[in-house]
């Protein structure tokens, strides 16, 4: 008779076994539920792209009764334009048997746009262009409530407009914060295209802070590839949670449709100038009272500074506020209050968000050291606006091919340059030369060499001698401003 031998199986190991055998059952569950293989790998990011697909059309569900459809209307003058009257000789000899084709006419000027409610009370955010000089501004809802709006403010250097209409309770579009957004985000587009009706379209973030686009005065816009078309203008940029983060304003175009390129105002902008409109009836900015120019390598090495942050004083205007603070010309302001300036178009945001009469700490760099002043910035008004909206056309140039004079009486009355004004004007730039490919131009009036004042041709023979036989730093002045330009060979 055979002997049974008895095996001992110890009770933890028949729990890890039925722990394993349980886990190939659940396992296999899953994969015949979803069709999937053994490689699981790639079924959470599928799930999340599913879930977020069936969110977002919940999102835009609630977000679009607040963007509505807006309808301007303005009544313009306009005279006639018999081909004929456009030549002189002929307006001269029969201007009376003419002139009934050029008595005035009015017209009617029609603007379809878009707009976004931010507040139950009735404020809307929509564009100037849209609605800056109308008679009338009819807004109409999704649900098709019209209202006559009210135009609280407008201000045509953020394109921003601000109308507000009487109701109550009505849907709004929470605003997000745009400084957050990264490039890659999913952002979708609101608003009224053509005219055909409420449209959405989504995109990506392709860029922020976009700015050097001289569609407006002060620039910080979203770039964005969701389609935006005529009548998107002031409608709805937002994020997948719903959230205001732009008002859609401009395309770039050849065609004059959407080709994947379109700008809405950063909503941090826009808000900030509705609530000046909605405080004091305008946006009222800080005006500090100079020129400031973007330093590049070349300059940096020359003005003996590390790196390119900040920005060059080229000019302080005549009893302002730089100028009673303390600033001068080359000063390179650092710091502005508690923020770092990088370069003009963000410092020129800067100083307009402040309020006029504020005290505001500026730290420069001059002559290779750190100053700090302490300014009173004064309000931004009509007489101050060459100075700030003055930007930099020029680039680098070199003197061959360049014919200078001393600045007289003649060339002042001529190119209406200032009698304060002295230095040597450029009468001729060859097309090939270095300075014509930079953008020195005939009626430039150098100023400065190196930092050193030129007044006469012995001062520039003189002050050349002495300069580097590659690289030269220019002061000039054109068109009412002063700027640098780097000589480079």
């Amino acid at each position: 008779m055979k002997s049974i031998r008895v095996i001992k199986v110890k009770p933890l190991l028949v729990l890890v076994l039925m722990c394993i055998f349980l886990s190939g059952m659940v396992l296999e569950n899953r994969l015949s539920r979803t069709g999937g293989s053994c490689d699981e790998h790639f079924v959470p990011r599928a799930r999340a792209q599913e879930r977020f697909e069936e969110e977002l059309p919940d999102v835009i569900e609630r977000i679009v009764p607040a963007v509505v459809n807006i309808s301007s209307k303005k009544v313009v003058e306009v005279r006639g334009s018999h081909p004929l009257m456009q030549d002189p000789f002929f307006r001269r000899f029969f201007e009376d048997y003419f002139n009934r084709y050029d008595l005035p006419r009015e017209r009617v000027e029609r603007n379809l746009g878009s707009g976004v409610i931010v507040s139950r009370d009735g404020y809307i955010l929509t564009n100037n262009h849209l609605v800056g000089e109308a008679e009338k501004v009819l807004v109409i809802l999704p649900d098709e409530r019209e209202f006559e709006a009210e135009i609280v403010g407008s201000d045509p250097r953020t394109d921003v407009a601000v109308l507000k209409i009487e109701a109550d309770d009505l849907p709004v579009v929470p605003v997000g914060d745009s400084d957050g957004l990264r490039l890659g985000q999913t952002v979708v587009a609101i608003g009224y295209p053509f005219g055909i009706g409420q449209t959405v379209t989504k995109g990506i973030v392709s860029a922020t802070s976009r700015a050097g686009l001289r569609l407006t005065d002060y620039e910080d816009f979203i770039q964005t590839d969701a389609a935006i078309n005529p009548g998107n203008s002031g409608g709805a940029l937002i994020n997948t949670r719903g959230e205001l983060v732009g008002i859609n304003t401009a395309i770039l175009s050849r065609s004059g449709g959407s080709q994947g390129i379109g700008f809405a105002i950063s909503i941090n902008m826009a808000r900030e100038v509705m609530e000046k409109i909605i405080k004091h009836g305008r946006v009222v900015r800080g005006w500090l009272g100079v020129a400031p120019q973007d330093l590049d390598p070349q300059m940096a090495e020359l003005f003996e500074v590390e790196g390119t942050d900040g920005v060059v004083i080229t000019q302080v205007v005549e009893d302002s506020p730089a100028e009673k603070g303390g600033l001068k010309r080359d000063d390179i302001i650092i710091r502005f209050g508690d923020e770092k300036v990088k370069g003009v178009v963000a410092f020129r945001r800067i100083v307009a968000n402040v309020e006029p009469g504020s005290s505001v700490e500026i730290e420069v760099l001059r002559d290779g050291k750190k100053k700090t002043l302490d300014v009173e910035i004064g309000e931004l008004e009509e007489a101050g606006r060459k100075e700030e909206r003055w930007e930099d056309d020029a680039a680098s140039p070199l003197f061959v091919g360049v014919s200078i004079e001393v600045l007289d009486d003649y060339h002042r009355r001529e190119l209406d340059v200032p009698r304060s004004l002295s230095g040597l004007i450029v009468t001729e730039v060859d097309p090939t030369s270095y300075a014509a490919e930079a953008g020195l131009a005939p009626g430039d009036v150098i100023v400065e060499i190196n930092r050193s004042k030129v007044e006469s041709i012995a001062d520039f023979n003189a002050i050349m001698e002495r300069s580097r036989d590659d690289k030269v730093l220019l002061l000039v002045h054109r068109g009412g401003g002063h700027f640098y330009i780097v000589i480079k060979s």
